[in-house]
């Protein structure tokens, strides 16, 4: 079904470079129109590259729930203090993303440092397992929510109906798509705009909560250490909330090729985010805890419209809209920067060619984009959507885990590769093993559904030596293949890239 990768060519110490450009290796090189090349322009500039970062991790969470943290550390105290943590931590990991990003200049995040470090079979499990059960289903959860408060000004006084939610989100996820597959830099504006708007909201949220501080409503701050003490079963699963919660700070490193000076504005782009987002979720959470007692916010379905109604009266009604948005932005900036992963393993002959292709007008890589579509349709109706997610939620940190092993690894087995940005060597160690930690965690929490997910995930190893290492497939199913690519190439109107993205 897909092409053969091309055997490791090593020059300059990485995998990935072919020895005369530093190109991906491709199977064919076509000319595009004459003067200018089919690539992916380089439009990420430094402000488009922290909308990514903040515009993925800042989702619903933040104004609905976020109440895991308090419910298994037992105190306002330890609460506060399990954020402020997970966001270092989470800096910690953005870190090393960033020496890799500036090292390995090459779009697709965790499956190109896999890739570099470990090679082609752990690099095709994490872009299979990627491409037909995560992403689907993340893209998903994150737009069934933006379907519901986009119609929750609409219900005050009822229930809304389930088909309705559907529809919306079926509307959402297919405007977001289009948006993608036309123009990189309208989807970036766009992310922009919603960014600000995700940061308004929280100022919203915060300013109103420094005032109730100056005015001395710190009651539920006196004794904040004192409450339910937190099990030894609990603070882990805080923990986990925590730094699922942050998740987001490596969607950046999906796009390197097509960011502006990438030695530059990655790390910058990185810093920048996780500083914001971090003082932006903790001042939030004290914010909440001025106006909101902790038993008050644990049983809260939505804490923000709570604090709203006790603080902003009719403004309340705005929160839904804020949360929508929000919810559009972490599509918009997930689908732009995961459609790059997949772009990129198609290079590498990991999925079909036509996932590698460029449209010749617009510079968008389009099946990339678009090859997302039915398979989040088809989770969006599906009864077992968050079953599907519960059962992967380990393989997030499992592979980021081992891209950041891969990163002190590099480090020793190819001391010469250029790393303009490079972090202590103790920052991806205790990284590393908090990704593996968590790893541990989830199958001890709950070992069914992670043990159903691991074997969902191993599905890729017989996949790589079917799809990939097989090279002796039927005559009648190759043609078959190149006829479909051929068809598509005309139908999308998108033709091979040329190489890396250009200015």
């Amino acid at each position: 079904m897909f092409r053969k990768p091309p055997g490791p060519v090593v020059c300059n110490g990485s995998y990935l470079q072919e020895q005369s450009n530093g190109k991906l290796p491709s199977k064919c090189k076509t000319k595009a129109a004459e003067g200018d090349k089919v690539v992916l322009k380089k439009k990420v500039t430094l402000l488009r590259g922290i909308s990514i970062i903040i515009g993925t991790i800042i989702g619903a969470g933040i104004f609905i729930s976020p109440k895991g943290i308090l419910q298994n550390t037992g105190s306002v105290g330890m609460s506060l203090t399990v954020w402020t943590f997970c966001g270092i931590l989470s800096l910690f990991g953005a870190l090393c993303y960033a020496e890799l990003g500036t090292s390995i200049k090459k779009s697709g995040g965790h499956y190109t440092y896999i890739l570099e470090a470990f090679g082609p079979l752990p690099a095709f499990v994490r872009v299979w397992v990627e491409l037909l059960v995560i992403r689907p289903a993340a893209t998903a959860v994150i737009s069934l929510a933006f379907g519901r408060y986009m119609l929750e000004p609409f219900f005050i006084q009822c229930e809304i109906p389930d088909l309705a939610i559907k529809l919306i989100t079926a509307m959402g996820i297919t405007i977001v798509m289009v948006l993608n597959s036309m123009s990189v830099s309208w989807s970036a504006r766009i992310q922009i705009f919603l960014t600000f708007c995700k940061l308004a909201a929280i100022l919203i949220i915060i300013v109103p909560g420094v005032m109730q501080l100056i005015k001395g409503e710190t009651q539920h701050f006196k004794d904040a250490f004192v409450g339910n003490a937190a099990s030894v079963k609990g603070l882990p699963l805080a923990f986990y909330s925590g730094m699922y919660a942050y998740s987001g700070w490596f969607y950046l490193n999906f796009v390197t090729e097509e960011v502006e000076n990438p030695e530059r504005n990655v790390p910058l782009a990185i810093c920048t985010s996780m500083v914001i987002v971090t003082v932006g979720y903790v001042l939030t959470n004290v914010a909440y805890f001025t106006t909101i007692s902790p038993e008050d916010l644990l049983a809260s379905q939505a804490v923000a419209v709570t604090f709203a109604e006790r603080l902003l009266g009719s403004f309340s009604l705005a929160v839904p809209i804020f949360v929508a948005l929000s919810c559009f932005g972490s599509m918009n900036g997930g689908i732009f920067a995961v459609s790059r992963m997949f772009y990129v393993a198609s290079r590498e002959g990991h999925l079909p060619e036509i996932l590698s292709m460029i449209h010749v007008r617009k510079h968008t890589p389009l099946p990339a984009v678009i090859v997302l579509h039915p398979l989040t349709m088809i989770m969006l109706f599906s009864s077992d959507l968050y079953s599907l997610l519960n059962f992967l939620s380990f393989a997030r940190w499992l592979f980021i885990g081992l891209a950041v092993a891969g990163m002190i690894y590099l480090r020793y087995k190819r001391p010469e590769m250029p790393r303009p940005f490079k972090v202590p060597l103790f920052i991806p160690a205790l990284f590393s093993f908090t990704c593996l930690f968590m790893v541990a965690l989830s199958l001890y929490a709950d070992p069914v559904n992670t043990g159903i997910g691991f074997a969902i995930t191993l599905t890729g190893v017989p996949a790589y030596y079917l799809f990939i290492i097989w090279d002796k497939k039927p005559t009648w199913f190759r043609r078959l293949l190149d006829k479909t690519t051929l068809t598509l190439q005309i139908i999308l109107e998108v033709v091979p890239s040329e190489g890396s993205a250009t200015s």
